[in-house]
């Protein structure tokens, strides 16, 4: 029987499964969360909006997504899961109708000199077998083609059990790999200057070490001292060429010292392995100052920057070796790809096809395989993750995004909205946290949270339609169609900063004079040198240029749920001082992380319980009852307040506290003013960085930096994570910067910003080596009137002209 005329006696109604059309959540009370409720429908796309710190964060990822994964990780067996990160169930009553979570966040990807594009995305393991198989000459398997794998070879005896006597055997083994043996796969080498490490002129006694972390006394001073390599008591200068052979270069050995067991090494490569082994941007500030004074980078002689081999870079298909492949503009190799017509790997070829496709169809097209993942930004790391599932064949996905258009132009974010949609019509959930109004146009649902931030918002403000949420009266609706207007007078610059001959990346030898004592914006498409042009012929200059520079960047705020808005910003230390002060006593009392912390709990305010491959257990501490000190240190007081009641105020009720009265306090107000000035002044001080959203870190960043005695400030996009409202207290912020003398420069493409800005510097006027130019300097007003670029097209249609 054909299946149109077979019948289903049970067909009259909708099938049980039809009903599943929701996904449900009640009671939700994870961070700040208010016992929120809310059914989000199913295979559509739902974009969650509301002020930074309103709570989007906490209840897509900290509960919808994070129950999600949760519940599949609890699929695999005890022993798989003991491998796998522990997750506590979020704080919520029911969770119905969850689908599998498919996360794409703004976590920057790993900052490992040896991490790059390619090998982030399996493009480069599927190049290397294309290589092994076609690359003449055959130099091996595709090891001998990773820059991550070293060529080794040995030869021994080994013992084997046959017929039931014991044989010795010789074998040998050897692996080709593709590292190069110069530069370990790094494509740069560095120099150390010794006379950064220690002042030769004094003994080791005397305190000759100058390198950050080893005072004299501490564990690594000793490791030297108590050696019996070298005299501590004689001047390093006087060391014979043994002597100073063991104190650098020393190979490990094992040895005790004060009765601990400890390995020795020269000191070198000690430095080597400790600092030098790390991406310089995830380094410490006062490691990172060292490491710049003691290091001099420069690209591997051996294998010229590409971190491979002779005999890697030797194999070619074509004429092209694999090193070329990784170093051409993804677009161009996927041209590339596309001529080559083997039989042989026609599937790997398709394979590799679709993910360089991907990439272009992303707008990441500029890039290249061999750019090194710590340098994206995180807009750029967010659409690199976002290739594996462009070309998924799985529906019924929930995938969940932390504001996609970071980082995009308005002209890329019409391709960001289609790839979007395209999802979701392949009938997979698309969640998306997001404060572009381009992007919250497309939503079939929007869920605004609010009203304010932090113990302000927490509560659903608006749930329906694009068109609901205009006419709703939230914060988020009122400010739905603002559009800033062009300056109609823009400030004279009190002078200029040259660029010369500038040719990072893909700049092509620009020339740019930056006007100083202004609002400078830098503009243009993802990928067209901005960066480039700002961090490598400004920030990093050498010399005048260089100096006085402050730069607040997108990097992530490095710290552990013991670190808090108060420790970060250094209001922290004042506060101290003045308990201390008022009570006679050590500051070191009123550290939660020292003297005064509750022994139970060790200052952390909970009590963990491990449970192996469960998730543990965090119960608050029963003595000090998450206060974090002990009892005796709660009896000391400062203007009618103990500490622990100075750290749960707000930024705000701290400011007025410590501003007059018996707790006036100068130097904590000037640090609350700030924090206060780039609107953070609903966080409490004592609240974990661990639990502050993406836009307020950067805010929190941005206070901090605003204390250095800088001329001129670098902020790279100081509106990501920023909601409608909050872009105007920014627009404000800037102004002050300026007015108060500073010249503030902005890489950034929203368009409000543009239109605020004094001078405008376009570039463009595409991508990667579509890029690279200079192709407007002016104001924005003239910008608008030009519409000479894209950036001019769009602004134009922003401001209405």
């Amino acid at each position: 029987m054909s299946m149109a005329t077979r019948t289903d006696p049970q067909s009259s109604g909708p099938h049980p499964a039809d009903g599943h059309d929701l996904i449900r959540v009640h009671g939700a009370r994870v961070n700040n969360l208010k016992d929120v409720s809310i059914e989000i429908p199913k295979r559509r796309l739902t974009v969650f909006t509301g002020v930074s710190g309103s709570g989007k964060s906490s209840l897509v990822f900290n509960t919808i997504a994070a129950e999600s994964q949760r519940l599949i990780n609890e699929t695999y067996s005890a022993f798989v899961q003991g491998f796998m990160p522990t997750l506590a169930r979020p704080e919520v009553d029911v969770l119905d109708g969850l689908t599998t979570a498919i996360i794409v966040d703004q976590q920057r990807m790993g900052a490992d000199p040896r991490s790059t594009v390619g090998t982030a995305t399996d493009a480069n393991a599927m190049l290397r077998i294309l290589f092994s198989r076609l690359g003449k000459p055959h130099i091996g398997s595709p090891k001998a083609f990773s820059f991550n794998i070293a060529s080794v070879s040995g030869a021994g005896a080994v013992t084997l059990e046959r017929g039931g006597q014991t044989v010795k055997e010789r074998r040998s083994f050897s692996i080709t790999g593709g590292m190069c043996p110069r530069c370990e796969g790094r494509g740069a080498v560095s120099d150390i200057d010794l006379t950064q490490l220690y002042d030769d002129s004094k003994s080791l006694a005397e305190g000759a070490l100058t390198i950050p972390g080893y005072t004299t006394g501490g564990w690594n001073y000793r490791l030297y001292s108590e050696s019996g390599f070298v005299d501590p008591d004689k001047p390093i200068r006087k060391y014979t060429k043994k002597e100073l052979r063991d104190f650098l270069h020393h190979e490990p050995v094992r040895m005790k010292i004060a009765g601990i067991n400890m390995t020795y090494e020269g000191l070198v490569l000690r430095i080597q392995k400790s600092m030098l082994s790390k991406d310089r941007e995830g380094m410490q500030p006062h490691i990172r100052a060292f490491v710049d004074r003691a290091v001099t980078f420069t690209v591997c002689p051996e294998c010229d920057g590409t971190r491979l081999s002779e005999g890697a870079r030797s194999s070619k298909i074509r004429r092209i070796s694999i090193a070329d492949a990784c170093a051409m503009q993804i677009s161009d190799l996927a041209e590339w790809v596309r001529g080559l017509d083997e039989p042989s790997v026609a599937p790997l070829l398709t394979a590799l096809q679709q993910t360089l496709d991907s990439f272009v169809e992303i707008g990441l097209g500029y890039l290249s395989l061999d750019r090194s993942a710590g340098t994206l930004s995180g807009g750029e790391a967010q659409r690199v993750k976002m290739i594996r599932h462009l070309g998924s064949s799985l529906t019924d996905v929930t995938y969940v995004f932390d504001e996609p258009t970071i980082g995009l132009h308005p002209h890329d974010i019409q391709r960001m909205n289609a790839l979007l949609l395209r999802l979701r019509d392949k009938g997979n959930t698309v969640l998306v946290v997001e404060h572009k109004p381009e992007t919250i146009a497309i939503a079939d649902h929007v869920v605004d949270l609010g009203p304010g931030a932090g113990t302000g918002g927490g509560t659903v403000c608006f749930e329906g339609s694009v068109d609901g949420l205009r006419a709703g009266g939230t914060i988020t609706g009122r400010h739905f169609d603002d559009r800033a207007a062009v300056k109609e007078t823009v400030r004279k610059p009190t002078g200029t900063l040259e660029i010369r001959g500038a040719t990072a990346n893909n700049l092509r030898d620009v020339d740019v004079d930056v006007p100083l004592g202004v609002l400078v914006v830098v503009t243009g498409v993802a990928g067209s040198g901005k960066s480039s042009l700002v961090h490598g012929s400004l920030v990093n200059a050498p010399g005048p240029a260089g100096a006085g520079v402050v730069v607040v960047d997108q990097g992530a705020i490095r710290g552990s749920r013991r670190s808090n808005p108060a420790t970060y910003s250094g209001l922290l230390d004042p506060i101290r001082k003045a308990f201390a002060k008022a009570n006679g006593v050590k500051p070191a009392l009123f550290s939660a992380n020292s003297e005064g912390a509750c022994p139970n709990c060790n200052g952390a305010g909970v009590v963990y319980t491990d449970l192996a491959m469960m998730a543990g257990v965090a119960s608050v501490c029963e003595e000090c009852e998450g206060k974090r000190f002990e009892a005796s240190v709660l009896e000391y007081r400062l203007g009618g307040r103990d500490i622990s009641e100075v750290l749960a105020m707000s930024v705000a009720e701290a400011e007025e506290f410590f501003g007059a009265g018996e707790a006036r306090t100068p130097a904590a107000h000037t640090v609350l003013k700030r924090l206060a000035d780039v609107g953070l002044g609903y966080l409490s001080l004592g609240q974990p960085l661990t639990t502050l959203s993406g836009g307020e870190r950067q805010r929190l960043k941005l206070a901090t930096h605003m204390a250095e005695k800088g001329g001129v400030y670098v902020l790279d996009e100081p509106t990501t994570g920023l909601h409608l409202a909050d872009v105007e207290q920014l627009l404000g912020l800037l102004d002050r910067l300026v007015d108060s003398g500073k010249s503030v420069i902005v890489i950034e493409h929203h368009q409000a910003v543009m239109a605020h800005a004094d001078w405008i510097i376009d570039l463009g006027p595409g991508a990667g080596h579509d890029g690279g130019r200079i192709v407007f300097e002016g104001t924005p007003a003239d910008l608008v009137a030009d519409r000479s670029t894209l950036t001019g097209e769009h602004l134009a249609a922003y401001v209405g002209a």
